[in-house]
């Protein structure tokens, strides 16, 4: 357990959202909460680190940034840790993850656009020795992960 004092609970109620879009994101929010940059930074670190913040940034719109493209392999599980790994290292992969089904392993892959990403793919299909099922998005929907924390709450637990 983490405990977090009043700048850290600021900073996680101010910016699950609404990340500055400047060249420095940290400076303005650490004006923005009365505190240096290098607080901001620091904070940050810490609470990354003790896993209370899995990922600080924004949520692009893939679309309009190039082209990008749920896809899921499916190996055996001797092989599974091994081929995550080269997933992993692959350009473009921005999260990788196992799951229980007969495609056991799903990934996100992004590229400047369609004929970009189809060649990673490709290559990375061949390299990996298994078909690479391809999900491209139909229909996108905007999901809010930003929620409003009942700190009075937890502190009573």
């Amino acid at each position: 357990m983490v405990a977090l004092d009043a700048l850290d609970r600021r900073l996680i109620d101010a910016y699950q959202r609404d990340l500055p879009l400047c060249e420095r994101p940290f400076a303005v929010m650490a004006e923005r909460l009365g505190e240096s940059e290098a607080v901001v930074l620091s904070r940050l670190e810490r609470l990354a680190a003790a896993g209370v913040l899995s990922r600080v940034g924004p949520v692009f719109d893939h679309a309009r940034a190039g082209a990008s493209l749920l896809a899921a392999v499916a190996v055996p599980e001797a092989e599974r840790d091994a081929v995550a790994a080269r997933i992993s290292e692959s350009v473009g992969v921005n999260h990788n993850y196992a799951r229980e089904h007969r495609y056991n392993l799903w990934f996100v892959m992004t590229a400047a656009d369609e004929q970009q990403l189809d060649a990673r793919l490709d290559a990375l299909e061949a390299e990996l020795g298994h078909p690479v099922l391809r999900l491209p998005m139909i229909e996108a929907f905007h999901i809010d992960l930003g929620f409003p924390i009942p700190w009075y709450e937890l502190e009573r637990a």
